[in-house]
């Protein structure tokens, strides 16, 4: 179960720093609402991935006998998480002037910004509910593991970015933002070679290997 909460925590922080729609309003919530606004944004997956999370477990779970099908969506969450690590990679300076006249809809705004988002249902249709799945062939408790340690790294990443930004606005232009997602990169990188591994397993290319939650 320890795969689970270690591949939790990966994605989470990865999800939680990499730039995006969700992490430029929590900036610019922080800049001209305070950090109050910003930890609103923050905590906006909590309320908007839920339906998200419903329909793409169901969706896989429809199909788990299906190997064909399940082996396309391991190899497609598997370009996708290499697509994750290459934009982290490339990650640059974020500007910070981008402002919103208004922060007292901050947590709307968050919740709004993140059901147009693209990125969360290719993460949940071809990673996360396959991972889930995954978990519930090792324990019942394997997904909570998974889904707790996601969503830990995931909010509390961005609730301690608005924190930084809100004391220094140089933080997300300095060196160590820049090196912290690079270095998240190679890490999604290599990550999605196992997911591409499953996949191509699944699809009866590769020998079958142990579970690797059950380590």
């Amino acid at each position: 179960m320890s795969y689970f909460v270690t591949v939790g925590i990966l994605l989470g922080l990865s999800a939680g720093v990499a730039p995006g729609p969700l992490l430029t309003l929590v900036v610019s919530e922080t800049l001209s609402g305070g950090v109050g606004a910003g930890v609103r944004v923050a905590l906006s997956p909590l309320l908007s991935d839920l339906p998200i999370i419903l329909f793409a477990v169901f969706f896989v779970s429809q199909f788990s006998e299906v190997q064909i099908l399940l082996g396309a969506m391991s190899i497609l969450g598997g370009f996708f998480v290499f697509y994750m690590g290459y934009e982290s990679l490339r990650t640059e300076k974020i500007n910070d002037d981008v402002l919103t006249p208004d922060s007292s809809k901050s947590l709307f705004r968050g919740v709004v910004t993140n059901l147009l988002n693209p990125h969360p249902y290719l993460f949940w249709f071809s990673v996360g509910a396959p991972t889930i799945s995954k978990a519930l062939s090792v324990s019942i408790v394997a997904p909570a593991l998974f889904l707790f340690s996601f969503y830990i790294c995931l909010v509390g990443a961005k609730v301690a970015l608005a924190k930084l930004v809100g004391r220094s606005r140089n933080f997300l232009q300095g060196h160590a933002y820049i090196y912290t997602m690079r270095f998240l990169g190679v890490v999604l990188c290599l990550f999605a070679f196992t997911l591409l591994g499953d996949g191509f397993r699944l699809l009866g290319y590769l020998p079958s290997l142990p579970l690797l939650g059950a380590i």
